[in-house]
């Protein structure tokens, strides 16, 4: 309900390489929203470590990546907050 669809993609994007494990990390922890009565607040850090780890990120290299999954949480957000709005 409060998440990101293929309608939410008017074109197809590509993503950089010096993005691309941050959009996997991102993408994989789609599930992991925390949600508050007006919708997403954030997304449960507590899953990052796990969920990088099934992807094959190694810890040490998962920190490096917290500050661009950070950038991605925070656009997403305002993409569902702004339909919230519309809705």
């Amino acid at each position: 309900m409060f998440g990101l669809t293929s309608t939410d993609y008017d074109d197809t994007v590509e993503v950089w390489p010096d993005n691309w494990q941050a959009f996997r990390l991102f993408e994989a922890m789609s599930t992991q929203w925390r949600m508050g009565a007006c919708g997403a607040t954030g997304l449960d850090y507590t899953a990052i470590y796990d969920t990088a780890s099934l992807l094959g990120i190694s810890k040490k290299h998962t920190l490096k990546l917290f500050h661009d999954l950070r950038v991605i949480e925070a656009e997403a957000m305002l993409v569902m907050s702004e339909q919230m709005k519309e809705g």
